[in-house]
């Protein structure tokens, strides 16, 4: 694609791509995207047509080699190369709107390192199934809305990352009205190295998904995000509500002890997170907030939130969490489980007076 251009799909209209692995080049090691635009300005994909990526047989392929991957051990994210769906490279000005992504070979829609994105009414849908089958994979950008979109896919519906060296943080992104049915749910990370910061999240509906709010990352792979807020939101029938975690993989038991390790430019750092006016009904728990002994995660406030699952909020490595007017019905054991390393938990039902100036 190029600059001042908009690619319009009229109802009915179907960009349909072809099956055959040859048919995308490959360059460094990755197939180059279904549609791509690099270094432009004023693109936009507008209109009620669809955009399909036949991804079926990339799927079967990767499926294959995950299954052959584990049992020679290996339990990390072992991908084959795939192309992602439409990629926005180092774009300005950029905007989707009305379009269907479905059934992309991986991501569905890649805005990296982009700036003054907007993606209003757009719909993704891939299997439940489909592997790293992302809706919105949104990397080290900036300015961007995402709005009144529906999204219904095999991975995280969006996920937010910053993993750029040198490139600077994904920052000042709003989600709003949108709908997230399977998936991983709303993510940040594991990718977060550059720093991911203010974030504004308010009146989307989650169900069925894995996970409501997700934050995840770890040693190596990650940095500061701060400044986050989510409110006004709906779960329903998710599998846990709230994650927030530096340990992607291998999360530590309830007793497990977890040694300091040196502080890097690389450890994840949750901070001055808020949220507000949510309810959920959980499927496998009201989920977690777990940090790292050497580096808690910090200054995050529950407000008005209302959880029922069938287990508790698990709680470890973290410093000042507030919980106002929060109320979490657990089917089975204590609804908060206080672990190790946590300082100046408090709750109360109502917000503390403002400090006097």
């Amino acid at each position: 694609m190029c600059s001042n251009l908009n690619l319009r799909l009229e109802a009915g209209a179907v960009i349909l791509f072809v099956q055959d692995f040859t048919a995308y080049a490959v360059e460094d090691q990755k197939p180059r995207p279904l549609l791509q635009a690099v270094h432009c300005h004023d693109v936009m994909i507008s209109g009620a047509g669809t955009i399909d990526g036949q991804g079926q047989p990339w799927w079967e392929k990767q499926r294959k080699f995950t299954t052959g991957a584990r049992v020679l051990g290996d339990k990390g994210d072992a991908e084959i190369p795939r192309p992602r769906m439409v990629v926005f490279d180092q774009c300005e000005r950029v905007r989707l709107e009305g379009v269907t992504l479905t059934n992309s070979p991986s991501f569905h829609l890649m805005p990296e390192q982009c700036k003054d994105v907007t993606i209003d009414g757009v719909t993704i849908v891939a299997p439940e199934d489909s592997p790293n089958t992302e809706g919105i994979d949104l990397s080290v950008s900036s300015r961007v809305l995402i709005t009144r979109c529906r999204i219904d896919v095999g991975d995280d519906c969006i996920a937010i990352k910053a993993g750029h060296l040198n490139a600077g943080p994904c920052k000042d992104v709003t989600v709003t009205d949108c709908t997230f049915l399977h998936g991983h749910g709303l993510s940040i990370g594991s990718e977060t190295t550059e720093g991911v910061r203010n974030l504004t999240v308010s009146h989307c509906t989650f169900e069925g998904t894995e996970t409501g709010i997700r934050l995840k990352s770890e040693r190596g792979r990650g940095g500061l995000v701060e400044n986050l807020s989510y409110s006004d939101i709906t779960m329903k029938n998710v599998g846990q509500a709230i994650v927030i975690t530096s340990y992607y993989r291998d999360l530590p038991k309830p007793r497990q002890v977890d040694a300091h390790t040196a502080v890097a430019d690389t450890t994840p750092f949750w901070r001055n997170i808020r949220i507000r006016n949510v309810t959920a009904d959980c499927t496998k728990d009201a989920g977690l907030i777990i940090g790292l002994p050497e580096m808690p995660a910090q200054d995050i406030t529950l407000e008005n939130v209302s959880i029922t699952a069938p287990a508790g909020l698990r709680v470890r490595s973290a410093r000042n969490v507030n919980l106002v007017n929060t109320r979490i019905i657990a089917a089975k054991g204590k609804p908060l489980l206080i672990e190790s390393n946590v300082d100046n938990l408090r709750q109360s039902d109502s917000p503390p007076a403002p400090a006097a100036r």
